[in-house]
């Protein structure tokens, strides 16, 4: 019995093995359950709510209504800038009203009212030039062509974003790394285990026949 129990004592190398494998399967599970709860969940509810449709450009406007940003020119430098709103009405294939577009999910919940938040620069000008070269693009360079938009209706059901926050592929690598790390770990756990055994047999074996 004690001769099993000392042919089974895993050497400093396969002990070493064992933790790599149990601390990338704990790491897969704690990094699955984080992106689960903070971010995979809200972003699947923000999908479920949402889909696509062809827009196409009603209005481009500026309002004289003026906006604050936050500029950054250094490590201890801070300070507030102006830029002007800039409004793209859209008709979508789903509705005859107008909706307002947005760059995306994250600018929508920013600034709800305007449809486009340029780079905050510490010149107001240069913010109002930004916003007056996207103005030309949308008349200029998109105008009455049909683009495809995205709605949701959890967010403001009379708005619609030119791109996702949240597309497939980042969905994708959300779930498929920390599985990867897991069944990594797991696979390592397996080897180390069989490797073990094989070698208590051969050697069990080897003995039989001495």
């Amino acid at each position: 019995m004690a001769r099993s129990r000392a042919a089974y004592e895993y050497t400093e190398a396969e002990d070493k093995s064992m933790r790599l494998g149990f601390l990338l399967i704990a790491a897969g599970l704690l990094s699955l359950l984080g992106l689960g709860c903070c971010w995979l969940r809200p972003a699947l509810q923000e999908r479920g709510g949402g889909g696509s449709t062809n827009c196409t450009v009603l209005a481009v406007r500026q309002l004289g209504e003026r906006f604050a940003c936050t500029f950054s020119c250094g490590a201890a430098c801070r300070g507030t800038a102006r830029y002007p709103c800039l409004q793209v009405l859209v008709r979508t294939s789903r509705s005859s009203a107008p909706a307002l577009l947005h760059e995306d999910e994250r600018q929508l919940r920013s600034n709800p009212k305007c449809s486009y938040i340029p780079p905050c620069a510490r010149d107001d000008q240069e913010n109002s030039e930004n916003v007056t070269y996207k103005q030309k693009y949308w008349k200029e360079k998109v105008g009455s062509q049909p683009f495809t938009c995205y709605f949701n209706q959890h967010l403001r059901p009379d708005d619609v974003m030119l791109k996702r926050t949240h597309d497939e592929t980042v969905l994708l690598h959300c779930f498929l790394w920390p599985v990867v790390t897991f069944l990594v770990g797991v696979l390592i756990v397996v080897l180390t285990i069989c490797a073990k055994s094989l070698a208590v047999r051969a050697e069990a074996i080897k003995k039989k026949k001495h």
